[in-house]
């Protein structure tokens, strides 16, 4: 930056709740970023003094806050969202949804359920993303073409797919796609084995390898269900935690996905190792598989961050009902209401994404050197009136329709609520032509 104080954007603000342990809500402040980062959070009018910037945004009735981080989710299944509900998870995947994948996923399908996700993320404030899915240079595409940072999943399952043949496959063609794509800023990457009943050990214990070697994390749905924990004691004769734990899989690249069933030694295992889990709510109150015992996971420290999982499951990937769900389960859970304050729900959906997914010094708090990656609520709507602490309304009041702009990297996604990137008449004519598409082939 120049010695005249030269910035691309400054945006000035009620409120700015930087999600960092210094400070909690900064009144009437303002943001200066230039080329992409976070260059100052000062008070408003001192910033208007500091500052030239070639683009000045007043929001005198919003708050900003950290982009959101939706650390779980199979973004192009918003493709199927509805397709098949109220049905237990194997039956919903074997009937239904593996059925549908198979006839229909190819890479064309992907990019545009991508692109769709993506607009339905920006519009709810969502600008990181973790996903797990097949052709995962088709969602990289689409996550680029939005604009949004994503962390892509390399994708392993040990049955073929319209995508890779084996385990092998599928790690060669993930691989290959990272060394192509990381210089990428935007985009990060895991290794994402889809779960312990359709990888074997011997494909685990190749990630592992692999994941040590490059360093990135493995994102792993785990103990969602009994049925799962009742598999791997016929299969393997311990439960999933305790035979990860075998193979050398639990540690703090460990990325455990959903967690709802846990004994207290699975806890502590966790917590030793350093593990992260993502809790999502609404997808396991939908699929009836119980209640994650995070009350437990905060009282060992364990760092438990929020996702959506797929539109297929949730219907929705709106990570502010997944906050507030998750504040008030918590609550009703352990019977006490202290659990979980605002604050720290927050965090969930912020920080504690990015730390999981190895992006905490790039996003997920709002200081100086971090990426603009931020989300702007709009506090003028009436049930937002009056407002004696803007974190508790951010988690029990305000909704996604609240979110009005959106910067990801420094650039401008979501303006007034219009998305700027993307086409949203041209979204829908693609979402048209999938659902006849699997229509025609029930």
């Amino acid at each position: 930056m120049s010695d005249t104080n030269e910035i691309d954007t400054l945006i000035g603000a009620r409120w700015v709740i930087p999600v960092d342990a210094r400070q909690s809500v900064l009144d009437n402040h303002a943001i200066a970023i230039h080329q992409g980062n976070i260059v100052d959070i000062l008070p408003a009018h001192v910033a208007q003094a500091k500052y030239n910037a070639k683009e000045n945004v007043d929001l005198k009735n919003h708050a900003l806050i950290p982009g959101l981080i939706n650390t779980h989710t199979h973004a192009a299944m918003i493709l199927m969202r509805g397709l098949a509900d109220d049905l237990p998870l194997m039956t919903w995947l074997n009937k239904f949804i593996w059925p549908t994948e198979s006839r229909h996923v190819d890479d064309t399908f992907v990019f545009d359920g991508t692109r769709h996700a993506c607009a339905e993320m920006l519009r709810g404030g969502i600008t990181c993303f973790n996903d797990m899915y097949f052709f995962p240079e088709a969602i990289a595409q689409g996550a680029l073409d939005t604009g949004m940072r994503a962390s892509i999943g390399m994708i392993a399952i040990d049955f073929p797919t319209p995508y890779a043949n084996d385990a092998d496959d599928y790690l060669a063609k993930g691989m290959a796609l990272r060394d192509k794509l990381q210089p990428n800023p935007l985009l990060s990457f895991c290794f994402a084995p889809h779960a312990p009943y359709t990888v074997s050990d011997q494909t685990l214990t190749q990630i592992l390898t692999y994941a040590e070697q490059l360093e990135v994390p493995i994102h792993i749905h785990l103990h969602e269900t009994t049925d799962e924990i009742d598999i791997s004691i016929k299969s393997h004769g311990m439960r999933p935690i305790e035979r990860l734990h075998q193979l050398g899989m639990l540690g703090p690249n460990l990325i455990a996905v959903h967690m709802v069933h846990l004994n207290e030694t699975e806890i502590q295992l966790l917590q030793q190792h350093g593990c992260h889990v993502v809790h999502c709510p609404s997808s396991n109150l939908k699929l009836a598989n119980g209640f994650a015992p995070t009350p437990l996971l905060f009282d060992q420290a364990v760092n438990v961050t929020l996702g959506t999982d797929g539109a297929a499951s949730n219907n929705r990937l709106d990570l502010f009902e997944e906050i507030r769900l998750a504040a008030l389960l918590a609550k009703a859970t352990s019977k006490r209401a202290d659990t979980l304050p605002a604050y720290h729900a927050l965090e969930m959906a912020t920080i504690n994404g990015a730390r999981a997914l190895g992006i905490d010094a790039i996003t997920g708090s709002l200081a100086s050197g971090k990426a603009a990656d931020i989300t702007a609520i709009d506090f003028s709507d009436l049930h937002l009136s009056p407002c004696y602490d803007p974190v508790s309304h951010l988690v029990y009041a305000a909704g996604r329709e609240q979110v009005s702009h959106v910067w990801v990297n420094g650039k401008i996604l979501l303006e007034n609520k219009q998305l700027t990137t993307l086409d949203e008449a041209d979204l829908r004519r693609r979402a048209l032509y999938w659902e006849e598409c699997i229509k025609s082939s029930i």
